[in-house]
């Protein structure tokens, strides 16, 4: 990149192809959210002002943004943000970057939690705090407890719980799985746990490499945190409580199958992504 005069409409053309001889899925698209991030408008801003000529700091910051990304940083690193469920999360690489796959299981537990009165939920794993902040914004009764191994992820889920406006109804404890709530009952238990295999680790795509491994290696068949969840979920369950997981491809039916009579659960109905994936599990505790 010159430092030749660079319009907006140049700029985006220019990486746009160097985004794609580097490798990067959806060039255009990343090229033109880090340019809205760098000249803090929206990208339509950037549709009606293609001739617009870049100023020094914009095309240095520009720049750095645009080799980031070309060694496969994630965008959502590199602008420091993450839009989920209608809310913009600060992200960092201590956390795992929010999904869409993982809105279904916030729309799929929002839609139970919203015929239960003042329900308490606990999120396991909660990284940037993306589900349970979402639940708590849509129904508005509920209180959460939010817990994470990780003191960098729980500092990054309080910081969002403040900016989005719940963090006088969400308490934050670090630790492991249920090990932080010891004899309380929740009306729900949350969680998108590590669910990717031992093996494909080594095969995913290189922007995973810059996202916290402990957030995403689930054991030699990817079952290892579902099984302790599972096993010790039902006896934190108040009547009427359920349990919503999130699922990789394929992991549906073994996670329905750890709710045997001994884990006090019942595999109560799978929600499919709109891929058509089975990607949330719900499991309601036995009466």
């Amino acid at each position: 990149m010159s430092e030749k005069q660079w319009t907006i409409g140049a700029i985006l053309t220019w990486t746009k192809q160097y985004f794609g001889e580097k490798g990067v899925d959806n060039p255009r698209l990343d090229a033109e959210v880090l340019l809205s991030h760098i000249l803090g408008r929206d990208r339509l801003y950037l549709y009606v002002n293609f001739e617009q000529p870049l100023e020094p700091a914009e095309l240095a910051a520009f720049r750095e943004a645009v080799k980031k990304r070309a060694r496969r940083v994630p965008v959502a690193y590199i602008t420091g943000n993450r839009e989920f469920m209608g809310l913009r999360f600060e992200v960092s690489p201590a956390v795992l970057i929010p999904r869409p796959d993982t809105e279904i299981l916030a729309e799929a537990a929002g839609k139970r939690l919203k015929a239960m009165t003042r329900p308490v939920i606990l999120d396991i794993g909660t990284g940037s705090g993306a589900i349970i902040i979402s639940l708590l914004h849509q129904v508005p009764e509920a209180r959460g407890v939010a817990v994470d191994v990780s003191a960098d992820a729980l500092a990054m889920a309080k910081e969002n719980a403040v900016k989005l406006g719940v963090a006088g109804r969400v308490e934050f404890r670090q630790g492991d799985l249920l090990a932080p709530v010891a004899g309380q009952k929740f009306a729900a238990i949350v969680s998108n746990p590590p669910y990717i295999p031992e093996a494909e680790l080594g095969g995913l795509a290189p922007e995973l490499a810059h996202e916290p491994r402990l957030a995403l290696a689930g054991g030699r068949d990817g079952l290892d945190f579902y099984r302790r969840i599972v096993a010790g979920a039902g006896g934190h369950l108040a009547a009427g409580g359920f349990v919503a997981l999130e699922v990789g491809a394929g992991q549906a039916r073994a996670v329905g199958d750890l709710a045997n009579p001994d884990s006090g659960l019942r595999p109560a109905e799978i929600v499919k992504d709109y891929a058509g994936i089975d990607r949330v599990v719900i499991l309601e505790r036995r009466q």
